[in-house]
């Protein structure tokens, strides 16, 4: 037997505001509120495939850099559209000292969580190169 990850939990001050905004990028829907926070999750609801997110409600969240952060992959567009998407949603541009050649972009979410989106993993197609 083994164990999977059934859920990310991350501290935030406004767990109603990043559920707003991951439900979005991740197309998740509310799964529980409860005073302490918010839980998010795939449509199809707890113990599906994906890990779910439980925003955590807190006051003064370690400023520290995280040991864990979320890397997404656009699922129905190139990585430039899902960029322009993202930053339209309220994500912010991250400078954590990248060259400018990586093949991802290092955003921040609303309360300036750092996140990476990278290339689409959709299959390459027969006649040319994925996104």
């Amino acid at each position: 037997m083994a164990c999977r990850i059934g859920e990310l939990v991350l501290d935030c001050r406004d767990p109603e505001l990043l559920a707003r905004f991951w439900c979005e990028v991740l197309d998740f829907v509310v799964l529980e509120r409860e005073e302490e926070g918010v839980e998010i999750g795939a449509r199809d609801g707890f113990g599906g495939a994906q890990p779910t997110i439980y925003l955590s409600k807190c006051e003064n969240p370690e400023p520290a850099k995280p040991r864990l952060h979320i890397d997404v992959n656009p699922t129905d567009r190139d990585q430039a559209a899902e960029l322009e998407r993202l930053l339209a949603l309220g994500a912010r541009p991250a400078d954590i000292g990248q060259t400018g050649k990586e093949s991802w972009h290092v955003l921040q979410d609303p309360e300036g969580n750092e996140f990476c989106l990278l290339r689409s993993r959709i299959a390459p197609l027969a006649d040319g190169p994925r996104a």
